[in-house]
């Protein structure tokens, strides 16, 4: 028989599973929160369109581009068009985790709505503790990081609000971070080879379709790469 408090204590572990593994994720999403938070201020566009679209939109890479979709002409063909190019790679991810999905429970809508980068990887790697429900922890995994970008996000209005400072290269911690996280990946060695495959697929593409079409092409040659060599690197982080 479950008792009264049996869901709330089931809760409880699995946050306290999930918090100390999106420590890193919060140092990041706060620091590009609040340069987001801040150039939307320096546009004009203050706390209300800026929740609205870290809440609803949720991509920091496009949240990005939309910065400067904001300040051209609209064109809903060009924001479309960027907007799958950019976010084309959520569909490898869905892929790639239909099994782990299978234990969200009800769980799964709100997983795969915040679902991230660094969501994903931490989902991938790392497993949730004995005794702790995976669906709730993948959750709580999930709703932490949405947290951390939104509240940079407004963070980043008030201080844009309240200080006067140049935001020129603001843009450029996105890119940052991804260098980041990718230096972290090659120091496993396990790691090294679905590494290597995404640079060399990644440069291939830009070179044979340029720099703004070839995230799709690059993504979908990495798919057939590791489609291909999946069970030599099944021992790393692929």
């Amino acid at each position: 028989m479950v008792t009264a408090t049996a869901a709330p204590a089931r809760s409880v572990r699995a946050l306290k599973a999930a918090f100390p593994l999106t420590l890193p994720v919060m140092a990041g999403f706060v620091f590009l929160g609040t340069a987001y938070g801040v150039l939307m201020q320096s546009l004009g566009l203050g706390a209300g369109w800026t929740f609205l679209m870290s809440a609803v939109v949720f991509a920091g890479a496009m949240q990005y581009v939309a910065i400067t979709l904001f300040t051209a002409a609209f064109n809903p063909l060009y924001a479309l068009a960027i907007t799958l190019m950019v976010n084309a790679r959520h569909i490898f991810y869905g892929l790639s985790l239909l099994k782990k999905m299978r234990a969200a429970g009800p769980f799964k809508p709100l997983i795969v709505f915040a679902l991230c980068d660094e969501t994903f990887s931490i989902i991938c790697t790392a497993e949730a503790p004995e005794g702790v429900d995976r669906g709730m922890f993948m959750f709580f995994v999930a709703l932490l990081n949405w947290c951390y970008w939104v509240l940079g996000s407004l963070l980043g209005v008030l201080v844009g609000g309240l200080l006067t400072l140049s935001t020129q290269g603001l843009d450029f911690t996105l890119t940052a971070l991804f260098v980041v996280i990718f230096l972290n990946q090659w120091a496993k060695p396990g790691s090294r080879p679905s590494s290597l495959i995404g640079v060399v697929c990644s440069l291939l593409c830009l070179f044979l379709f340029g720099p703004e079409l070839f995230i799709i092409p690059a993504m979908a040659l990495m798919l057939v790469v590791f489609a291909i060599s999946g069970k030599k690197l099944a021992g790393g982080d692929v």
